[in-house]
């Protein structure tokens, strides 16, 4: 199973800690989210903890919905992941030993600097929504079941909106992750909820401005957890429980805190 997941995802599978020429047959597979990817911040942190360990991490990046159903078939060795009630399941189900918070940011609402809807400034993310559908201008969804597309359908819920209703006309599903689906609304001068992070480290902006931003309901957590070896026996326990450690150790929490873009911190360290 996990080396046809590898073969499947290889567009999405990103390796650290290894050099053109060189091989190295101690890794751990991490399940994480295209939004963490994007960021820049794998590229940034993961080689200090391959050349510190000696093992070699290999990112399967997608949506969290589908990082955490990966690790449920055993296809992860660590879940790395942004959606807390999905993940707290995810051990209470027995397939997660211990989640831990490691760091958090905050989503932003993007849209056109024209901003046809009038929400620049709103500081209730929900009365922003509820303009933008009343504007019925374009809004891009991720629609993947991502921790990104979670918290937006949590948001029109709380707006008392069903935007999924109107797919395919004013609310656009991309199915894409959070880089693919920012170039879609940069195309469409679309609305869409986006994490900072990702943000920051975008470059085909276009037209597009951040619009709508600290809204407590905007706070993005992010977790970390081993894989059970109860549910799946091949899980590198001993590799796996090393990289979360580091993650959450000072010197990982410390390296989160310090990485900018453009000059600005992008997650803040919370291991606990």
């Amino acid at each position: 199973m996990r080396r046809k997941l590898l073969y499947t995802l290889v567009p999405v599978v990103l390796l650290f800690g290894i050099t053109v020429g060189q091989t190295n047959d101690r890794f751990i597979i991490v399940a994480s989210t295209t939004s963490t990817q994007n960021s820049g911040l794998y590229e940034y942190m993961l080689p200090i903890f391959s050349k510190q360990t000696g093992i070699q991490v290999r990112v399967v990046a997608v949506g969290t919905g589908q990082a955490i159903k990966n690790a449920r078939n055993c296809d992860a060795d660590v879940l790395f992941v942004h959606h807390k009630p999905s993940e707290q399941k995810f051990v209470a189900d027995g397939f997660g030993v211990k989640r831990y918070d490691v760091m958090y940011n905050d989503f932003v609402i993007i849209g056109p600097k024209s901003d046809p809807a009038g929400v620049k400034g709103v500081k209730d993310a929900t009365a922003a929504l509820q303009k933008i559908a009343a504007a019925k201008t374009p809004f891009a969804s991720r629609g993947d079941n991502s921790g990104t597309h979670k918290k937006e359908l949590s948001l029109w819920k709380a707006a008392g909106i069903d935007a999924p209703k109107a797919s395919g006309t004013w609310y656009r599903e991309t199915g894409a992750g959070m880089g693919a689906t920012l170039n879609t609304s940069s195309g469409m001068n679309a609305y869409t909820l986006s994490d900072r992070a990702t943000w920051l480290n975008f470059k085909n902006k276009g037209d597009l401005t951040i619009l709508v931003e600290g809204d407590k309901r905007l706070f993005n957590q992010y977790g970390i957890t081993l894989v059970s070896s109860a549910k799946c026996p091949k899980v590198k326990v001993a590799d796996g429980q090393k990289f979360v450690d580091w993650v959450i150790s000072p010197k990982g929490q410390q390296m989160i805190n310090d990485y900018k873009i453009k000059g600005q911190q992008a997650f803040f360290a919370d291991a606990n």
